[in-house]
């Protein structure tokens, strides 16, 4: 929390002085996190994760209380901070990989809505945050999961001199310990961890002699399923959980799956502490070169938590929702940003979007927005100098059906209120996340002006971007929908309430070797 006797404008001002006076251009590190909900960290209100690594480097950063992603999933968002751009913009609207038109029929889930096919591969048309660096003389690296296309599109291909494990592939193949099943990364030796793995990566490119000033993107594999940790870690939180009081039910039903109500997975929090120890790696190295005084550093997670589907991990409450769905629990994430000299937490209720780092670096950085581009991202510091931002919208686009639960929609927020927009009947939802973070009251009947004016918005906005769009699937049975339905609530329901009793059971053994994390010794 911030000290009460020091006036926000005094903070800022003695940061951005000190930043000033640095004696070069300012090294950046960008940490990204899988799957990481807004609640999963200590300093964000989790009495259950712990996270003291990245908790110190919040509590000597901005932290943007509204931050948010630009999509509930991997691939549109982390294309989103590449470009500064929209998923309606740039195409790429859902995970690289997921079903789309008559194909998605093989899931088997019997929807009103067939999804629209969306860019599988982020364009090299764009001129990306790492080229844009580049071209104004910094060294590039990147460290961890890419997911934004295969050959031809890897993180090499879009302005990173140097790439360490990243490819096509969305989640750990091979899992959280040698031997890995990565194309891009030298094999580790048997038992090491992929967190620590990509952290000592980084900090052995940090510690290198550098003539240039360095972009240097950490984007972990954790904490998507999936879920694995060591017994060592595990049994710690188990423990945890214990004393906190086990509750007697985890899951409460969503719309379509059952979701997660209680912070209280063993494993996954094993996961959470595993990847900020990596955290405390990078942030060390920086401290160990004397570079961490002359360092941007930003930490963000690339949508929220997973509480329904995928490992059914964490709970996002109060906030509603996760990973892939519509709501507050999809789309708000831990936003920080720590510039040099920095040394208090300041806290801003800004909206702020993932889109926003590309323009809010390229600042920070002294630089100029390269010449004809397309930005809908703007530069977030001004807000971080105590100016005001100009008024705007945010937007989202997210016309598929999440894994986890979410609906086809589109979404404006605008002020304190957010609308969001159903493709399968063309309903809305109303909120006002200043009086209903929790987005339990709907308000569009009670407030059918503000609807009508905000769906206008945003159909305004779909038609500006040629947004894809679902189409009604002309096999669509209601009966089999509704049996689907019917097995979520109950079939998949009581098999994730026994998969949470059985990993806190005391008794709990994955595997002989816990996933890899215990080498096996002739």
């Amino acid at each position: 929390m911030l000290k009460k006797f020091i006036p926000i404008a005094a903070l800022v001002l003695g940061v951005f002085q000190t930043f000033a006076q640095a004696p070069k251009q300012p090294n950046i590190v960008f940490i990204l996190v899988d799957d990481l909900g807004y609640h999963d960290l200590s300093v964000t209100g989790s009495s259950f994760y712990e996270t003291p690594h990245i908790d110190q480097l919040a509590n000597r950063s901005f932290q943007f209380s509204q931050g948010y992603s630009a999509s509930p999933v991997c691939s549109p968002a982390r294309a989103s901070l590449m470009t500064g751009l929209t998923p309606a913009t740039h195409g790429v609207t859902d995970w690289i990989g997921a079903g789309y038109g008559e194909a998605w029929r093989k899931a088997g889930r019997h929807t009103k809505l067939l999804p629209p096919n969306y860019e599988h591969t982020l364009k090299a048309s764009y001129l990306t945050l790492p080229e844009a660096l580049r071209d104004s003389g910094y060294d590039t690296f990147f460290a961890g999961k890419w997911h934004l296309g295969g050959e031809g599109s890897y993180p090499e291909d879009h302005g990173f001199d140097i790439n360490v494990g990243g490819y096509s592939a969305g989640s750990p193949m091979g899992g959280y310990f040698a031997p890995y099943d990565n194309p891009k990364m030298e094999q580790g030796p048997d038992g090491e961890n992929l967190s620590m793995r990509l952290a000592n990566e980084t900090a052995k490119f940090i510690s290198q002699k550098h003539e240039k000033p360095f972009f240097a993107m950490l984007s972990f594999y954790a904490v998507h399923g999936p879920i694995q940790t060591t017994e060592e870690k595990w049994a710690k939180y188990r423990t945890k959980a214990e004393k906190l009081g086990i509750a007697d039910h985890g899951f409460e039903m969503e719309r379509r799956l059952p979701i997660r109500q209680h912070q209280d997975n063993p494993v996954y929090a094993g996961l959470v502490e595993a990847m900020d120890d990596a955290v405390g790696v990078v942030t060390a190295a920086l401290a160990k070169a004397g570079l961490d005084e002359n360092t941007i550093i930003v930490f963000t997670s690339d949508h929220g938590g997973v509480a329904s589907g995928d490992a059914f991990s964490t709970s996002n409450l109060p906030l509603r929702g996760g990973k892939g769905y519509q709501w507050e629990g999809g789309l708000r994430v831990p936003y920080f940003i720590k510039v040099p000299g920095q040394k208090e937490l300041i806290s801003l209720n800004v909206p702020a979007s993932g889109i926003d780092f590309y323009p809010t670096l390229l600042e920070l950085a002294g630089l100029e927005m390269p010449k004809g581009i397309e930005m809908e991202g703007v530069s977030l510091a001004p807000a971080m100098k105590n100016k005001k931002l100009a008024d705007r919208s945010l937007y989202w686009h997210y016309p598929h059906y999440g894994n986890q639960g979410g609906d086809p929609s589109s979404i404006v927020r605008e002020g304190d209120w957010k609308l969001i927009y159903y493709w399968e009947d063309e309903s809305v939802e109303l909120y006002n996340l200043a009086a209903d973070p929790g987005e339990q009251t709907n308000l569009a009947f009670s407030n059918p002006r503000e609807s009508k004016r905000l769906t206008t918005k945003l159909m305004k906005w779909l038609a500006e971007t040629d947004a894809n769009k679902p189409t009604m699937d002309p096999e669509y049975n209601e009966a089999l929908h509704q049996e689907v339905l019917e097995k979520f609530k109950t079939v998949r329901r009581q098999a994730v309430e026994e998969e949470r009793l059985k990993m806190l059971n005391p008794a709990y053994v994955p595997n002989a070797d816990w996933w890899g994390s215990k080498v096996t010794k002739d």
